[in-house]
C-alpha cells in the first residue's frame, strides 16, 4: 500500500478501515466500525496503541451504520479526536443518530444493530467538495506540519450511495479513497436511504475526470489498490 496506508477489516460488515499517515506519528482513521456487536470494538484502538500512533482526526466516506460504529471506542480512547463528514450526512452521527440510522437498518431487517449507532458521537468537521482536509479543520490548533500534510488530502463530494458520500484524494500519492462509492468493477448500491442511482453514475464519471487514470482505489469493502483506469 502507497505511504505506509494501514489496513483493518472491521464491523459485522468486515469495512475497510484505513489508517492513514500525516508526519511523524500522527495519522487519520478512515471508517472505524469496530463494535461490541461484531466483537472487535477494542481493535482498532488496541493498533493505534501498539503501534504508537496518535490519531489527530476520523473522517468518514458517509454516514452508513456500518462506517460509523466505531466512533464511540475512538473517541472514549482519544477525546481529542476530531471528527469529520460531509454536512448531507452529518445527521446519521451525533446524539439523534438513531433517527436516520433506524431508516437503512430497518430496510436490510437489522434493527438488531441499532443500539450501536445510537446516541453517536457529533460532528467537528464538515467535508466540503474540492476543499481539503486542512480546510475541514483549520479551526483546530494543529500545528503547521499537520495541517500541510492534510492539506494534500482533497475531498470529493460524490452522492449516490449516500447523499453525503465523499471520496478523499491525494494526487501526490495518487490514492483514492473511494467509501462505497466506487469498487472494483463495480459501484455502491443505492437502494439504501439517501441513495439515488443517477447521482451515483454522475460521481463515477466526476472521478474519472477528476483524478488520474494511475490512481489506485481503496474502497470501503472488499478489493483494495487497483487502478481507477483500469476499473
Amino acid at each position: 500500500m502507497p505511504m505506509n496506508l494501514h489496513l483493518l477489516h472491521t464491523g459485522p460488515l468486515s469495512v475497510n478501515t484505513f489508517i492513514v499517515p500525516l508526519f511523524e506519528n500522527k495519522v487519520f482513521v478512515v471508517d472505524s466500525a469496530n463494535c461490541a456487536f461484531s466483537r472487535d470494538e477494542g481493535s482498532l484502538v488496541s493498533y493505534l496503541n501498539s503501534n504508537s500512533l496518535e490519531p489527530v482526526a476520523a473522517v468518514l466516506t458517509h454516514g452508513h451504520f456500518d462506517h460509523v460504529s466505531g466512533l464511540p471506542s475512538l473517541k472514549k480512547s482519544f477525546p481529542d479526536i476530531k471528527i469529520a463528514i460531509h454536512k448531507s450526512d452529518s445527521e446519521m452521527i451525533g446524539e439523534k443518530s438513531r433517527i436516520l440510522q433506524e431508516k437503512s437498518l430497518s430496510q436490510m431487517g437489522f434493527t438488531a444493530f441499532l443500539p450501536f449507532v445510537s446516541n453517536l458521537p457529533g460532528v467537528d468537521g464538515i467535508l466540503e467538495d474540492k476543499k481539503t482536509l486542512a480546510d475541514t479543520f483549520s479551526d483546530c490548533n494543529f500545528d503547521e506540519k499537520l495541517k500541510s500534510a492534510l492539506s494534500d488530502w482533497k475531498i470529493l463530494h460524490t452522492p449516490g450511495h449516500t447523499e453525503g458520500s465523499v471520496c478523499l484524494y491525494n494526487k501526490k500519492e495518487l490514492t483514492l479513497i473511494s467509501g462505497d462509492t466506487l469498487f472494483y468493477h463495480s459501484w455502491g448500491r443505492t437502494d439504501l436511504y439517501g441513495g439515488d442511482e443517477n447521482k451515483i453514475h454522475q460521481s463515477l464519471f466526476k472521478i474519472h475526470d477528476y483524478c488520474d487514470e494511475n490512481t489506485k482505489v481503496y474502497p470501503g469493502h472488499d478489493m483494495t489498490g487497483f487502478l481507477l483506469g483500469e476499473n
